[in-house]
């Protein structure tokens, strides 16, 4: 673990210098989002005990810097309500290989007294295109995961593709979640979208893990997933 931790701080800071001389001038553009989804499913879990989620939020980006706040509903069943999430990084790029290198802390209110539910991850992730798809890789390391189980790692391949001469685009992802005091499991999904116009889109995806009931108390088992998403 310590020599991810070394790996991360090493790239994050050489990509950091070598993109800053990209960095335009002038004020932040916004971006805007609305959306809803029959469950709010993050990494094969499902954060609103299969119930449906409404989401939103709101992207500032300026040269290759950008910083941004989204909050949905969840439901633990112990009355937390509701997740929001903040997050900052830059997006450099090298040849034909664009990186993504942030953080992300996760917040969540009206937490039950002591559950320790927030928590924040940094992330290095990298895409380069091929042919008509593109494919990604990325990892998420946190201190200290949800609930304080500690030392966390996420690893995901990733690969999406836009079918040529129509609204329908392919996607598709494998990840490893490895937690020091809970456990591990790995998830997979793979989804088609479709962009109603160019602010409205629609997405279907199938979820799966390989942990059953008695791992995830069902909240892991397969599912297909409906959403659109409003962007503005």
């Amino acid at each position: 673990m310590r020599t991810l931790k070394i790996a991360l701080a090493a790239a994050v800071g050489s990509l950091a210098l070598a993109g800053a001389a990209q960095a335009q001038d002038g004020g932040p553009t916004f971006a805007f989002n609305l959306g809803a989804n029959t469950d709010y499913v993050f990494r094969g879990i499902s954060q609103t005990d299969e119930d449906p989620s409404v989401f939103g939020g709101v992207d500032a980006s300026m040269g290759i810097g950008y910083a941004g706040v989204w909050a949905s509903n969840v439901d633990f069943g112990n009355g937390t309500d509701a997740e929001f999430d903040l997050y900052a990084g830059i997006k450099p790029t090298a040849g034909p290989v664009s990186f993504d290198i942030g953080v992300i802390y996760y917040g969540y209110l009206d937490q039950p007294s002591g559950s320790n539910e927030d928590y924040w991850e940094g992330k290095i992730a990298a895409s380069v295109p091929a042919g008509p798809a593109t494919l990604g890789v990325a990892v998420y390391y946190s201190p200290e995961f949800f609930g304080k189980t500690g030392d966390a790692v996420y690893y995901e391949a990733n690969a999406a593709v836009a079918i040529p001469d129509t609204k329908f685009s392919f996607s598709g992802a494998i990840g490893r979640q490895e937690v020091d005091k809970a456990f591990d499991y790995t998830t997979w999904n793979v989804g088609v979208g479709f962009a109603l116009t160019d602010h409205v889109g629609f997405d279907v995806r199938y979820w799966d893990t390989n942990k059953g009931k008695a791992v995830t108390g069902g909240l892991g088992d397969s599912r297909v997933v409906g959403g659109i998403k409003l962007t503005f």
